[in-house]
């Protein structure tokens, strides 16, 4: 069976001379890893069309355990990234989370839409890199079932405090009384950036990246957004800390 989608080349795997393994976000059937014949020739549209980061009008063909892809037509291929290495380190972190966050066999086409989104808004510097990292990360990880409560402190229900304390373990926030009165653990932030981690989980999807923040108030927002990823996927991410290392 064949069919038309269109996909995010999130990774590439050379296979001999002229073929490789590709593992896809489609908009369709949410992760797809497939084989192309002849992708490696630069006579071919393939070859364009399901490199890293292209994101290209599919056709596939569905055999009974494994999917080729029979035609590829690259519509985006995020020049500027490819110009920049770190920011392509981190449009590779991007691509590592959909890998482990996205569904498979099943339609992603808001996952999709986030990843294109982000990475537009990277390889054309629309806005910080932190504030597009921290973004993808929250969205996407809400995306997956794991949404944090931000709505209130989980203790007395205030909506706001001066300081905050969210905790990654459990995606739970506090205000300083609380945290402080109960010995609870986590990354403090001021109002600010409460509000700015608010509005990744909850503000509509044309906003996301709609807001502003100090400077200064982005490290330890960054450092929250990483933490959570990691204790709710259990797992580290290599593609992060090479992003991590060019920016020391």
């Amino acid at each position: 069976m064949r069919f038309k989608t269109k996909g995010l080349i999130l990774r590439e795997q050379n296979i001999g001379e002229r073929d490789k393994l590709v593992w896809v976000l489609t908009d369709s059937h949410g992760i797809l890893r497939a084989f192309v014949r002849g992708a490696k020739s630069i006579k071919s549209p393939k070859c364009a069309g399901t490199g890293l980061l292209s994101y290209s009008a599919l056709t596939v063909f569905e055999g009974k355990d494994s999917y080729v892809i029979d035609e590829a037509f690259a519509e985006e291929q995020f020049i500027g990234l490819h110009k920049d290495v770190v920011n392509m380190s981190l449009g590779q972190y991007f691509c590592e989370l959909c890998l482990n966050l996205c569904p498979k066999g099943q339609e992603a086409s808001e996952q999709l839409r986030l990843a294109l989104n982000s990475l537009y808004m990277l390889s054309n510097n629309k806005r910080p890199a932190v504030q597009i990292k921290v973004c993808f990360e929250m969205r996407l990880i809400s995306m997956t079932g794991y949404m944090p409560d931000l709505v209130m402190c989980s203790d007395c229900g205030v909506y706001e405090s001066p300081e905050m304390v969210f905790v990654p373990q459990t995606g739970r926030l506090y205000c300083s009384d609380c945290a402080e009165r109960h010995g609870v653990q986590g990354v403090r932030l001021p109002i600010a950036s409460v509000t700015a981690l608010r509005h990744t989980v909850y503000a509509d999807s044309d906003k996301l990246f709609s807001f502003e923040l100090r400077d200064e108030l982005w490290e330890r927002l960054s450092a929250a957004s990483e933490s959570y990823v990691s204790y709710m996927t259990q797992r580290d991410y290599p593609t992060l800390q090479f992003y991590k290392s060019l920016n020391v």
